[in-house]
C-alpha cells in the first residue's frame, strides 16, 4: 500500500573511500540506494564521494547538516586506521561518542564464533553518536549508526555491500518509517517493460493518467520503467494501480511486470509452474546468460546448466554441431544459433533451451552481419526458433542487452506457450 508524506524531502548520500576515487571499485552503493530510497519516497537530492578524509568528511556533513532530512553515509567505520566517518560526524554535529555494551558483546561473540582476538582497535566499532542507536550488524563486526535529531535524521552504513544491503532493508527503513521520514509502503507503482521504447512508452502512458500523477522513467540494458506516483494528486493505491492495469493492457507483449521483478527471475517462475526444465548454450555472453539465472533463487529447480562454446571448435566438440553447418553458415548465423539450442536440449536433457551466438566488438562482424549482431536460438518441445538482433553499444553493453534479449524472448514463448494450454484445455 502506498502512503507517503506529501513534503518532498532533502536526501544526501556521502559515500566514503578512497578505492571509490582511484578506480579501484566501483560505487555500486550510490546505485542501489538511489533504488531503494527512491521506492521509499526518499529520491536521492545530491550525492557526494569523499576520501578518507576526517576533516573533509566533517566538513560536509557540518555544512549539511540543516539542510537535508536524511543524510545517509557508506564506509569508514571499520576498526581500521583509515576509518574516520564515526569520529568526523560527531565532531561535526558536536556530539560526543558513548560506548554501546550490547555492540561489544555481538562482537566478541562474533570473534569468539570465527576463532579471532578481539583487538583495541576493533572496540572502536562500539560507540556510537549520544542519543543514536547503534545498529547490529550479524554479517560483519561494524555496527551501523542511526541519528535522529529535530525533525532530521543521519543514517551511517557499513562499507561491505553484503552487509549495507541487509543493514538498510532489515534495520534503517523501519527506522526511517517509525520517524516519518520514509513512505510506509511503495512510494511509487512501477510498470516495467522489454522491447518498447521510453518515447513510445510515454506516448502510450500520459493519456491514462489522473491529472496531478507524476510519471518518470528508468531505462536499463532494455529494460524500460514507468513510474507513476501521485506526489499529491490526491490519487489513491487503487487508482495508481488501476492506471498500472491499463498500461500493462495498452503495451501488450511488451509488459513483463508490475513491480521490481527481472527477466530472469520471471523466467524461472514460468518454468517452475510449468514444471519444466531449461539449458543454455552461450557464445559471446561468455556465461552472463547462465549467471542471471543461478542469480534466483530457487532457480536449481529449473536450471538443467549451460555449455560456454566460444571457439568453433567448442561448438562442434561439446556440443556436436556439424563442422559443415558452420563452415556453410558461419558461427554467427540463424542456423547456428538454432542448431546450437538443438543440440543443448539432446545434450542436458531439458525441455528448453536458449542458445546466443554473435559480435560484441569491438572486432569481429561483417558486411551483413556487423559488430552487435546476436542470433538467438530457442529449442522447445513444440518446435525450433531463432532470432536476429542489432544491439547499439560497447563490449560489454551488447553482451548484458543480449542477456535480457534473451530472457526477453524466453519469456514471451512461455507466456504464449501458456495461453495455447488454456485455449486447449490441456
Amino acid at each position: 500500500m502506498l502512503s507517503c508524506n506529501s513534503r518532498p524531502r532533502q536526501v544526501l548520500v556521502i559515500n566514503v573511500g578512497d578505492e571509490l576515487l582511484d578506480g579501484i571499485r566501483e560505487n555500486g552503493h550510490l546505485l542501489w540506494l538511489g533504488e531503494h530510497l527512491a521506492r521509499r519516497g526518499l529520491p536521492i537530492t545530491r550525492s557526494v564521494v569523499l576520501r578518507d578524509d576526517a576533516a573533509e568528511i566533517a566538513r560536509v556533513v557540518g555544512e549539511s547538516w540543516g539542510a537535508y532530512d536524511l543524510i545517509v553515509t557508506t564506509g569508514g567505520i571499520g576498526p581500521t586506521s583509515d576509518d574516520h566517518t564515526r569520529e568526523a560526524i560527531a565532531s561535526a554535529l558536536g556530539v560526543k561518542l558513548e560506548h554501546v555494551p550490547a555492540a561489544e558483546r555481538a562482537l566478541r561473540d562474533r570473534f569468539k564464533l570465527i576463532g579471532r582476538k578481539v583487538a583495541e582497535a576493533d572496540l572502536g566499532q562500539c560507540f556510537v553518536l549520544a542519543g543514536g542507536e547503534s545498529l547490529p550488524n550479524p554479517r560483519g563486526t561494524a555496527p551501523g549508526v542511526f541519528y535522529h535529531r529535530d525533525g532530521r535524521a543521519l543514517v551511517m552504513l557499513p562499507g561491505p555491500t553484503l552487509e549495507l544491503r541487509p543493514m538498510f532493508e532489515e534495520e534503517v527503513v523501519p527506522r526511517l518509517r517509525e520517524v516519518g521520514c520514509a513512505c510506509q509502503g511503495e512510494a511509487y507503482v512501477q510498470v516495467r517493460t522489454f522491447g518498447i521504447g521510453a518515447v513510445p512508452l510515454e506516448a502510450i502512458v500520459r493519456p491514462l493518467l489522473r491529472p496531478g500523477m507524476v510519471l518518470s522513467f528508468g531505462t536499463h540494458t532494455g529494460v524500460v520503467d514507468a513510474r507513476i506516483s501521485s506526489a499529491g494528486s490526491g490519487a489513491s493505491a487503487d487508482q495508481l494501480c488501476e492506471v498500472a492495469r491499463k498500461i500493462r493492457d495498452a503495451v501488450g507483449e511488451d509488459f513483463v511486470a508490475t513491480g521490481h521483478s527481472c527477466l530472469a527471475s520471471l523466467v524461472v517462475e514460468q518454468l517452475r509452474s510449468l514444471e519444466k526444465t531449461v539449458a543454455l548454450a552461450e557464445s559471446c555472453t561468455g556465461g552472463l546468460l547462465a549467471n542471471a539465472f543461478t542469480n534466483v533463487p530457487g532457480a536449481s529447480k529449473v536450471f538443467a546448466g549451460s555449455a560456454v562454446c566460444y571457439a568453433n571448435d567448442a561448438k562442434v566438440n561439446l556440443l556436436g554441431i556439424p563442422e559443415c553447418l558452420i563452415a556453410q553458415h558461419g558461427a554467427v548465423s540463424a542456423e547456428c544459433a538454432a542448431a546450437m539450442a538443438t543440440c543443448t536440449i539432446e545434450k542436458f536433457g531439458s525441455d528448453y533451451a536458449i542458445a546466443v551466438t554473435g559480435y560484441a566488438g569491438p572486432g569481429g562482424g561483417t558486411e551483413t552481419d556487423p559488430v552487435g549482431t546476436v542470433y538467438f536460438g530457442y529449442a522447445s518441445p513444440t518446435g525450433v526458433w531463432s532470432q536476429r538482433v542489432s544491439i547499439v553499444g560497447d563490449r560489454r553493453q551488447v553482451k548484458q542487452r543480449a542477456v535480457n534479449t534473451a530472457l526477453d524472448f524466453m519469456r514471451r514463448k512461455l507466456n504464449k506457450y501458456r495461453v495455447e494450454d488454456l485455449i486447449h484445455g490441456s
